[in-house]
């Protein structure tokens, strides 16, 4: 195995492990202010962009192009000073403070910071077929969904806010001479759980509408075919797992300290609780000082924060930022049909206008990275 030092004489080592939503603001940080002094920068993904997930039902519904929703990551690090290496994650030793790739490499770090995502769990959940594709991780499902022809019958699985939302924009899937039947198995849990009543039934009006089939069932490959709740569901094009993730295995088998799931755990300044050097944001990582869901909007928040502190502490200093949730969050969910469901806290609206604000903030966080990119 060969052994990629990622140090230079003395400098300090700052890794970044993944192109994740935290991280992208990390790179922001250090290309508007500078990288900390004494600090060479690393940035370890396997893919040179950042596909913004909360775009892609716009995609597939033909309201965005296909590259509207990335970050350019290569970019944003060359502004910032940090060296890219294009690969992924397989392994990590924190206490030789090392982190290993698919290829083999090694990568020497002294402060390392964890932005992956979490991993697909569709396989074990709903059992393996052929047809079967995870949402996870987004840039493959997009890249999976942009290479597949007509599809006359779809199954979505996962009532969550992403399942919803995929099962409303494949019903308008985007050069389709027909609409395709859409079928969403939203689990025993049915709809939108956690969700207010009044957004839970906005959009089980809206699915209704739009003629998509709802069961309050799990969806579950027997004997080659896909059931929910006793159900056949076939025939089916393809099924679409939006069942959430599971952590990475090499962080279990790591030795770091992780929750009950095995995800990072880390404290309220997004610090390992096992282990000062390293730190952890978005889908990877567990608060241990409160519950925290794991999506996206929780990792656009915490980068920042997560950018503070790491400047912080490769100054010699405690980090002292925490994220702390608001109240409630902002939810805008694109129904595919041209409007848009908005959710907060006990309140729900809908309309065309909601649809032009979720497009207005995803198109704004886009566009302030590309401008960080391009100073000069």
């Amino acid at each position: 195995m060969t052994r990629q030092n990622a140090s230079l004489g003395a400098e300090t080592v700052m890794l970044l492990v993944g192109g994740g939503h935290a991280h992208a603001a990390v790179l922001a940080d250090w290309a508007k202010r500078g990288a900390p002094a004494g600090v060479r920068g690393v940035l370890l993904t396997p893919e040179r962009h950042l596909r913004y997930s909360g775009m892609v039902p716009g995609w597939i519904a033909l309201q965005h192009a296909q590259d509207d929703g990335l970050v350019d990551l290569a970019a944003l690090a060359a502004r910032a000073g940090v060296a890219l290496v294009l690969d992924r994650c397989t392994g990590l030793d924190p206490e030789a403070r090392v982190v290993r790739t698919a290829a083999g490499e090694a990568i020497s770090f002294d402060i390392v910071s964890f932005d992956t995502g979490g991993e697909g769990q569709a396989a074990r959940l709903l059992g393996d077929d052929p047809r079967l594709i995870d949402v996870r991780p987004i840039g493959a499902f997009v890249d999976h969904l942009a290479a597949l022809g007509p599809l006359a019958r779809i199954v979505v699985a996962g009532g969550g806010a992403g399942g919803v939302e995929l099962a409303f924009a494949l019903r308008n899937r985007a050069g389709a001479s027909l609409r395709p039947a859409v079928t969403l198995a939203a689990g025993p849990g049915g709809l939108l759980p956690g969700f207010a009543p009044a957004v839970q039934a906005r959009a089980a009006r809206a699915l209704t509408r739009q003629g998509i089939t709802v069961l309050a069932a799990e969806a579950r490959f027997e004997t080659g075919a896909i059931f929910a709740g006793g159900q056949s569901l076939e025939p089916a094009d393809c099924i679409i797992a939006a069942t959430g993730s599971a952590a990475p295995g090499w962080v279990r088998v790591s030795g770091i300290a992780t929750d009950a799931a095995g995800f990072l755990a880390v404290d309220a300044h997004q610090r390992s609780t096992s282990h000062p050097h390293i730190f952890a944001a978005g889908d990877v990582a567990a608060r241990t000082d409160r519950p925290l869901a794991h999506s996206g909007v929780h990792a656009v928040f915490a980068g920042p924060v997560l950018a503070a502190n790491l400047r912080a502490v490769l100054a010699g200093e405690a980090p002292r930022r925490i994220y702390r949730p608001r109240w409630n969050n902002l939810y805008l969910m694109n129904t595919g049909d041209g409007s848009a469901i908005a959710s907060y806290g006990p309140l729900a609206a809908e309309g065309r206008w909601v649809l032009a604000l979720k497009h207005w903030i995803d198109k704004r966080w886009i566009a302030q990275y590309a401008r960080i990119a391009q100073m000069a």
